[in-house]
């Protein structure tokens, strides 16, 4: 397929800049498993649209502060830094923007005084070291920013630390939210529990390869960034439950249906911690997740796709269309659709 084939237009003022007052606000679009028109609904109605039984399915990975602004040692020349991935204590694969190219060997000093080292590159990434006893997590919560997507012509606020995060965040490591998730208030998750929606649990630390377009003409030439993922055994018997007595289970964002469908590539549904490059097109069959709830995603974007091949790549553009329509908000802090398997259609 050609990746225009996933291109669609948006005013940028559909582009939500900001959250809403209350996270459970945001809209809702449930679209239907047949031609019938889709509903705008809240989201706050979800636990009204699912069926006891069913099975919620969060990605419980927590946003790292991961911008650093810093300066080189030599030259004093200014520098951002954006963390891709943790690498131990001590170590982590970044990305730095600078005017001049940072080589490896570069000393850094942080805006607090940290003094930071390039101590190789690896796959358009730098190797970022501490050259002191102060580990990178303590680094980044004492001086990192959040991390707001590109397409947030804004800077940081302190709020942003809050809304940019899930309210059952708990594994630090992402450096982008996981954002189907943010519309999840404590409130609303007592309301499903009480309506008998389980929940469970997977970790995957979304990297900032997710706002990168698709490369080339077809999307088969583009390579997926690489994450990492852990999918433990409360989340397998949970499914298997669920399975066992005919309930739905329900992917909160296209990274915990990443991170299940790659929990199944040995053949069978099985416990799985270690990176995933998966690269779900149009095509592939879902094996694990039933019901998708999703944010909007950019056009030419892998996510597209993959919410495409999940449920039908004319039925989510019409959709597409339908949220332009409507002025639904979109992207990060913006407005979901929950979503039905193409196959079960």
């Amino acid at each position: 397929m050609r990746c225009q084939d996933f291109q669609y237009d948006l005013p940028e003022q559909l582009i939500a800049q900001r959250p809403l007052a209350e996270r459970s606000a945001s809209r809702l679009m449930v679209v239907p498993n047949s031609d019938a028109p889709v509903e705008n609904l809240k989201f706050s109605d979800l636990p009204q649209v699912l069926q006891p039984g069913d099975l919620l399915v969060f990605n419980d990975t927590r946003v790292l502060k991961a911008r650093l602004l810093a300066r080189k040692s030599e030259t004093g020349g200014a520098v951002e830094i954006l963390i891709e991935r943790l690498l131990g204590d001590s170590k982590c694969l970044a990305q730095i923007g600078s005017n001049k190219p940072v080589r490896v060997g570069t000393k850094l000093t942080t805006a607090g005084g940290r003094p930071l080292g390039v101590e190789a590159e690896t796959s358009g990434f730098k190797i970022l070291v501490s050259l002191s006893e102060v580990p990178m997590c303590s680094i980044l919560t004492e001086e990192g920013r959040v991390p707001l997507p590109p397409y947030i012509k804004r800077k940081a606020e302190e709020y942003d630390q809050d809304r940019y995060q899930t309210v059952y965040a708990r594994v630090p490591g992402a450096v982008a939210a996981p954002t189907a998730g943010l519309h999840f208030d404590q409130a609303l998750l007592a309301r499903l529990g009480s309506r008998g929606i389980d929940s469970a649990f997977v970790t995957l630390h979304v990297g900032a390869g997710t706002f990168q377009p698709l490369r080339g003409e077809r999307i088969e030439c583009h390579r997926m960034h690489r994450e990492w993922m852990s999918v433990g055994q409360q989340a397998i018997d949970a499914i298997r439950r669920t399975r066992q007595s005919s309930g739905r289970v329900v992917a909160v964002g296209t990274t915990v249906a990443r991170a299940l469908e790659s929990a199944t590539r040995s053949g069978a549904l099985a416990a799985q911690e270690g990176e995933t490059g998966i690269f779900i097109t149009p095509g592939y069959r879902f094996r694990v997740v039933d019901l998708l709830v999703t944010n909007f995603h950019l056009p030419r974007s892998t996510l597209l796709v993959m919410v495409s091949a999940f449920a039908g790549t004319k039925r989510v553009l019409d959709a597409y269309r339908h949220a332009v329509k409507e002025s639904y908000r979109f992207y990060s802090y913006g407005d979901a659709m929950l979503l039905t398997k193409a196959e079960t259609l």
